[in-house]
């Protein structure tokens, strides 16, 4: 074991989530970039597996897991070098999927989570809109009440698995304050709901992602989830898991990335001798591996201080800068490697080439670089 936080029984579940992506996922993973899709079938054989609800309650069928438990799986999985189909999962499993298990009543629970945890039912998480991203606060997206229910207006984008997914947890607003946002919990198939194309991507290819419609979408009352106008405090502590997923993302593509890298220097021949042979060549991947392994403990300390129970604003503060930190540091990786493959790491198709494109969205989605550097400041 490498890393002072792993147990014996994490690496068993990396072990298993490498078999899972070494006979369900790199094979097809071209085929699934070409098609922009992740089929639903490898999705449920995940829920098999029970790998789709580990941090879930084991009564739904989920496997009680804590985050340092979780974390191990994100970063496992984002070994594969088809992040478009990890996103996928990490949305299902680290983004939409904890709102109902930190909000959701018995019965709400009882009603999905059973078709989470199997891959049965996909999930997504509707915040962002045209005008509003990283500033949640700045939805428009409205919910009202109108008899026994509530009546959904307004639209979201960017939406991961917007194509894919049976039920969409969505954020909107229900009163008059900045924060006065509920969320909702919202089938497919719901009149009122409607489900854009599936949005072009430089990176992320496999994964769909959408635009999606609200017009006098009407939902049970029983669809709230959590309390009424505590919608964005939920999204809040949500966004903790998710970042930390995130920064999983970066540094495993970081560590593939430079794998990848190491593999070609010490073969490809130039100027008379190996890549490997020039010194500039040796220190500069010695050095974005230093920064890597770093990056690795910090990603893992933060992990370990949600389940330890610390200080709420020092997690924050915490999460906000791995994020940054391991968004800007993935898309610099990427790219020192991608110049070190010289022109066969500029040809679509090739590993570093996913690589580079996909590491760019990890300084932009889940909070912005610059927005997570400001989270942290605020809290000094």
């Amino acid at each position: 074991m490498d890393n002072i936080y792993l147990t014996a029984e994490h690496e068993l579940l990396r072990e298993q989530v490498a078999r899972f992506l070494a006979r369900e996922v790199e094979p097809f993973a071209q085929a699934w970039e070409q098609e922009g899709r992740v089929p639903r079938d490898v999705l449920r054989r995940m829920g098999e597996a029970g790998l789709l609800g580990l941090a879930f309650e084991p009564q739904y069928g989920g496997g009680g897991a804590d985050a340092l438990t979780n974390l191990v799986f994100a970063e496992a999985l984002s070994a594969s070098l088809c992040h478009g189909f990890v996103v996928t999962v990490l949305v299902h499993t680290d983004m939409a999927g904890p709102h109902l298990h930190h909000a959701g009543s018995a019965a709400q629970k009882e009603r999905w989570m059973p078709g989470i945890t199997a891959g049965r039912t996909i999930t997504a998480v509707a915040i962002t809109e045209p005008g509003a991203g990283s500033d949640v606060a700045g939805l428009t997206t409205r919910a009202r009440r109108d008899g026994d229910g509530w009546v959904l207006d307004g639209s979201k984008l960017f939406i991961t698995n917007g194509v894919l997914a049976d039920l969409y947890f969505v954020a909107a607003r229900t009163g008059a304050g900045r924060h006065d946002v509920s969320m909702f919990a919202v089938e497919r198939g719901t009149p009122g709901l409607r489900v854009g194309r599936a949005l072009e991507k430089t990176g992320w290819r496999a994964s769909d992602t959408a635009e999606i419609f609200f017009e006098n979408c009407r939902v049970p009352a029983g669809h709230l989830l959590g309390e009424e106008g505590k919608g964005f405090q939920a999204v809040m502590r949500n966004f903790q898991t998710e970042r930390i997923a995130l920064g999983a993302m970066a540094v495993a593509a970081c560590r593939r990335a430079i794998g990848l890298t190491l593999e070609h220097v010490k073969t490809r021949r130039a100027f008379g001798d190996v890549l490997w042979a020039k010194q500039a060549v040796r220190q500069k991947i010695a050095m974005l591996d230093a920064r890597t392994r770093a990056a690795r403990q910090y990603l893992y300390h933060c992990a370990w201080r949600v389940t330890q129970g610390h200080d709420w604003n020092a997690v924050v503060q915490d999460v906000s800068m791995l994020k940054a930190l391991t968004g800007e540091l993935v898309n610099e990786v990427a790219y020192a490697c991608q110049q070190l493959h010289g022109g066969m790491g500029f040809m679509t198709g090739t590993p570093i080439e996913r690589l580079w494109r996909d590491a760019r969205v990890l300084a932009i989605g889940g909070g912005a670089t610059e927005v997570m550097l400001d989270e942290a400041a605020k809290r000094y």
